[in-house]
């Protein structure tokens, strides 16, 4: 039979700790999948929402020059508009990892803060 000092240091600093490391994975990898960082790597250089046309059969280089441009436009958007999306989802996943390590840093150091904040407090009366 423990103690309830001890019961609380291994909830406190135990069981604590590893439930919030794992909702602070959990919330960096929906951070990944919110923006799909990992699909917008893989269709980096896809033309943007799927937009090409198909290339003229009888061959008219009017035409070819046409598809070809509007083909080339539509893949550099997608690259800009791809750039712009990852760019935001880092900045969200570090966003999200700066938080979490300030909350677990701020969950071990909760006992501490609370001892001091009882003595000041007893300082303050007298």
């Amino acid at each position: 039979m423990k103690s309830i000092v001890f019961q609380y240091l291994e909830w406190h600093f135990v069981d604590e700790i590893k439930f919030i490391t794992n909702g602070w994975k959990n919330c960096l990898k929906f951070g990944l999948d919110c923006f799909s960082v990992p699909l917008l790597l893989r269709t980096f250089c896809s033309p943007w929402r799927r937009y090409r046309y198909g290339y003229p059969k009888p061959f008219d280089f009017r035409k070819f020059i046409d598809t070809f441009t509007f083909n080339a436009i539509s893949r550099l958007i997608g690259m800009i508009m791809r750039t712009i999306l990852i760019i935001l989802g880092i900045i969200a996943e570090i966003f999200i990892f700066f938080c979490g390590l300030f909350f677990l840093v701020l969950w071990i150091f909760y006992p501490l803060f609370l001892i001091l904040l009882f003595f000041y407090g007893f300082k303050l009366l007298f």
